[in-house]
């Protein structure tokens, strides 16, 4: 039996949710190949601790959001169109990332929407496409054991994921249920923080406004880490912060961050990939 969503913070209508099935499609983007990839082996980790079978499709490549937010939707549609057929089985499709789990949920169709065939593949992916964190608490009703010692943490939601994917409570919720972490909720927790893919290219000197805005709230905190579930966003605050504590002559990091997936299985018993011998 389904259950709605109970996470509030979006536009669009609550979801249901399917019963936990016995494998998913896991669609990496690109970002986190390209740069985290310890995050979506992370993710894929705890899918699979949890008796769910994770499917790779070898072929997918970028979700097409650069190139649609960018006004180029005939680019973006090359993209989109090239991944259609990836996902033949009706299984969930889960995107550690809000912003391209958005992509894939509400702008595919958009783009083939001149092509009813390609519009109804399009339409029947976003259906059972899930952000990673909304799949892990709604879907899998994850709840393991915290192992890890007392922590005060600060999260970061991104826009994408508040707006599109009706994320906003999911992340606090999971935190919720380890034991021994302490969420500090920071004032600026609702604000962009300033990488929006190309948006921080285009317009550099905003985005830095933006991102040492938000970098100052969390550390007002004295929250120990960040976490996130959006790699883009993790990589703008923490290199800022990393930049702010070299012009300050720091050596050591004052504000690390990690994606969600990760936090969670090491608080969970198991061993990141990124910390293998």
């Amino acid at each position: 039996m389904s259950k709605p969503n109970a996470a509030a913070g979006t536009a669009h209508a609550a979801r249901s949710y399917p019963p936990r099935p016995e494998a998913v499609y896991f669609y990496g983007t690109c970002l986190v190949d390209m740069f985290v990839p310890e995050a979506g082996m992370d993710a894929i980790t705890l899918l699979e601790r949890e008796g769910i079978r994770v499917i790779f499709p070898d072929d997918q490549t970028c979700c097409g959001q650069p190139a649609y937010t960018s006004g180029f939707p005939a680019e973006a549609r090359q993209v989109v169109e090239s991944q259609l057929d990836l996902f033949p089985r009706n299984y969930p499709i889960v995107v550690p990332s809000g912003s391209c789990g958005g992509m894939i949920r509400w702008n595919w169709e958009k783009v083939c929407a001149d092509d009813p065939t390609l519009k109804a593949k399009a339409a029947a992916i976003a259906e059972r496409t899930y952000e990673f964190a909304e799949f892990l608490l709604h879907v899998v009703g994850f709840n393991r054991e915290d192992q890890g010692p007392d922590i005060t943490v600060a999260l970061h939601t991104s826009c994408s994921a508040r707006r599109e994917m009706g994320t906003l409570l999911v992340g606090r919720e999971l935190l919720a249920r380890m034991g021994k972490v302490t969420l500090a909720i920071h004032d600026h927790e609702s604000e962009c923080c300033g990488f929006g893919g190309t948006f921080s290219l285009k317009h550099p000197d905003v985005s830095t406004a933006m991102v040492s805005d938000k970098v100052a709230s969390i550390k007002a905190t004295g929250a120990c880490q960040m976490v996130t579930a959006d790699c883009g966003c993790m990589l703008n605050i923490t290199q800022r912060a990393a930049r702010e504590d070299q012009d300050a002559g720091r050596t050591s990091a004052s504000l690390p961050g990690e994606h969600l997936a990760t936090f969670l299985l090491r608080r969970t018993g198991g061993k990141p990939s990124g910390e293998h011998a």
